[in-house]
């Protein structure tokens, strides 16, 4: 099977145009097919908040009603998502924009009020593998941003961390997939202070030992999640760390196993 490394990149990363101008440097160097996937949650927060909308949110997670919808997709799904693959343009990397609903490529459905309303918070049913493998073969670099659809004409503000897992999963029936989830720290930590404090390698007991101590807690857990998910499902690899780990693996990072 060929090699397919789908990058999803977050955090700061995305709000520092240095840090991100670096790390799409990297990502256009990165050779054989890949995916790039990519968030940008501060920066609708911050549109928001310049548009006298106050973003709400419980549990770590975005509350996505109408008018919060309309503020995401154009940051995610625009501003955001055309700025990243013009930069990779530049650097000869022919990337094609995208949202889950561009080729029918990420379905998803409005998440299931149970104790808390999300509004529309989209949860994903599936990925077009094939849709997505012609745009690969054809030579291009697909870039998801973190907005889905229902398939009957609504968009929904779906968690790119999850996207990104889901492609993984989904594209490994047709490639050997690697996961790399990049932020600004070096991986998972033992302390969020210590940068150094990287655990290398974590595999299913080890995770459950660390969620139990609480050392693994808040917004890394639902990573940490995802990315269990995907190696149960047929994903190869995950790997955990800052930008530069695509191109560079003499650094510390987390590598993640069953």
């Amino acid at each position: 099977m060929k090699k397919l490394t789908i990058v999803k990149v977050g955090g700061n990363v995305i709000n520092n145009p240095d840090a991100l101008e670096s790390f799409l440097t990297d990502f256009a160097a990165l050779e054989g097919n890949k995916i790039l996937v990519h968030g940008g949650g501060k920066r609708a927060t911050q549109l928001a908040a310049d548009l006298g909308v106050e973003a709400t949110m419980i549990n770590g997670r975005r509350v996505t009603d109408t008018t919060t919808l309309e503020i995401v997709t154009m940051v995610y799904a625009g501003l955001l998502n055309k700025n990243i693959t013009a930069t990779l343009q530049k650097y000869d990397c022919n990337a094609l924009g995208l949202s889950g609903a561009d080729g029918n490529s990420i379905q998803a459905h409005k998440r299931i009020v149970k104790d808390v309303d999300y509004g529309f918070a989209g949860d994903v049913d599936g990925i077009n593998a094939n849709n997505i493998a012609t745009f690969i073969e054809g030579g291009m670099t697909p870039v998801f941003c973190a907005i889905t659809h229902d398939t009957k004409g609504q968009l929904l503000n779906t968690n790119a961390d999850t996207i990104a897992s889901t492609i993984a999963v989904g594209m490994s029936e047709k490639y050997d997939v690697s996961l790399i989830y990049t932020f600004e720290k070096n991986g998972v930590l033992t302390s969020v202070d210590d940068d150094n404090s990287v655990i290398t390698d974590i595999d299913s007991p080890k995770y459950a030992e660390l969620k139990a101590n609480g050392i693994i807690a808040d917004g890394m857990l639902p990573k940490m999640e995802n990315c269990f998910d995907a190696l149960q499902k047929g994903v190869s690899e995950v790997i955990i760390g800052n930008p530069t780990v695509i191109l560079n693996k003499e650094q510390l990072f987390t590598t993640l196993t069953l």
